[in-house]
């Protein structure tokens, strides 16, 4: 039998006792089956009157009313005489005159079995006996008694409930858990249901439907091969030919090039305009520059810069001192950010930020697909966790230091998202769920 007992329940034996204390000598204890009315008279039984003869009867439907008399005048008196022609009132009255057995419990569970003979004289024993007798029956409805007290037995609220789960079982969910939460409420504080709990079989599982046929995607598949092998043919004959071109063509010569000697040789050399006419090669510039003033450092210079605007022109600025300047630790901590993702980045996370969890799925292809559907792959993580020997990928979106910003996250969400029942989750919570994969 459990050691331990809810606080309700303990406050109905304690009622129970102060009920016989005050002169009440028979009490029916009430309730649907389930509620743990066998539970509570064991409890009774044990932890009150202990100098009392007790005698504890499981009432059955093949029981008959002798059987039912020797068990509880087996109990209460030491090798007793039985006449079976008697009744159990004559039998106990004859017994006592006999020896001395001092106050008696009795209590019968399942009295439903009872015949209406036997409660005519539980009736009259409990009203007439010279001796201290308090009896104690349990039944699901109520019973032909005149003078009895009915005590209904309530069922657990949400909190005994839960506390009930958590005496018999190690590995309960969290307590935001819709499947668990509703499990709960349907159970209704029946602690008969609530010990039926079976984890593996309260997984909400999705099913994602095959909205396009394997041939589709046979066809779209045969479709692109051919786009590629037509590609690849394509571009081979391209190649082939731009080869045959380049190889007939021949190099075109540019003649308009003059070299630096060839400029400053005439100009040093010619002394009137009619050197510079005859040379044909110079440029028109060069000529009406030299036709004017004859001015050969002027022409130089002029060219020099000519020929250094383009080279500033496309030849980019670089500025190592900026490169330099940044921190390396800045840049290694934004690729890592970049890189991070499953557990390494839930481990990353401080323990004191919230997330939102929109799945939990024993299948990774339908995480994925789940992510993709909903557009969710900017802002959602998936980690791996394990419960019940079996692989778990959990969807969650954002890491939120503030519960007012996951409050107005969750109110973000869409309402084909929100059919999972997304809920608030810490991530100390999640990291001993990823403890759990490395074990």
């Amino acid at each position: 039998m459990q050691p331990q007992i809810l606080p309700s329940r303990a406050a109905l034996v304690d009622r129970i006792a102060l009920q016989f204390e005050y002169g009440q000598n028979l009490i029916v204890l009430l309730g649907t089956s389930g509620l743990g009315k066998s539970y509570l008279l064991e409890t009774f039984i044990t932890d009150k009157y202990n100098d009392f003869n007790k005698a504890f009867v499981q009432v059955t439907a093949q029981m008959t009313d002798i059987q039912l008399m020797s068990e509880l005048l087996e109990q209460s008196f030491n090798a007793p005489l039985i006449d079976h022609s008697l009744s159990l009132s004559e039998n106990f009255y004859q017994l006592l005159q006999q020896q001395a057995c001092g106050p008696c419990l009795w209590v019968l569970d399942n009295a439903r079995h009872l015949s209406e003979e036997l409660q005519v004289e539980l009736e009259l024993l409990a009203k007439n006996s010279p001796s201290t007798l308090y009896i104690m029956l349990a039944a699901q409805s109520k019973l032909a008694f005149a003078a009895a007290i009915n005590i209904h037995l309530e069922p657990l609220n949400q909190g005994e409930s839960k506390q009930l789960m958590r005496w018999y079982f190690s590995d309960l969910p969290y307590d935001e858990d819709p499947v668990y939460q509703a499990f709960i409420v349907a159970a209704q504080g029946n602690p008969n249901l609530l010990l039926s709990w079976q984890a593996t079989e309260h997984i909400a599982d999705v099913v994602v439907k095959d909205k396009v046929s394997w041939r589709l995607h046979l066809l779209i598949l045969m479709l692109i091969i051919l786009f590629l092998i037509i590609g690849l043919l394509y571009k081979s004959d391209m190649t082939q030919w731009w080869q045959q071109y380049y190889q007939q063509a021949e190099p075109e010569v540019l003649t308009t090039a003059i070299s630096v000697k060839q400029i400053q040789q005439p100009l040093a050399i010619a002394s009137d305009n009619s050197v510079i006419a005859a040379s044909p090669n110079l440029p028109a510039s060069i000529v009406e520059l030299q036709t004017a003033h004859n001015d050969v450092p002027a022409i130089m210079q002029s060219l020099t810069a000519k020929q250094t605007i383009p080279s500033s022109k496309n030849t980019p600025s670089v500025e190592p001192k900026v490169l330099a300047t940044q921190p390396h630790s800045n840049i290694s901590a934004q690729v890592e950010s970049k890189i991070l993702t499953g557990n390494a980045w839930y481990l990353q996370q401080p323990d004191t930020n919230t997330v939102i969890q929109l799945l939990a799925i024993t299948q990774q292809q339908v995480s994925a697909e789940f992510i993709s559907q909903h557009k969710l792959q900017k802002v959602a993580h998936t980690y791996q966790t394990k419960r019940n020997n079996k692989t778990w990928w959990v969807v969650t979106v954002g890491s939120f230091t503030d519960m007012n910003a996951a409050k107005l996250a969750m109110s973000a969400l869409s309402a084909e998202v929100k059919i999972n029942k997304p809920f608030y989750k810490k991530i100390s919570k999640i990291k001993q769920e990823i403890v759990l994969v490395d074990q």
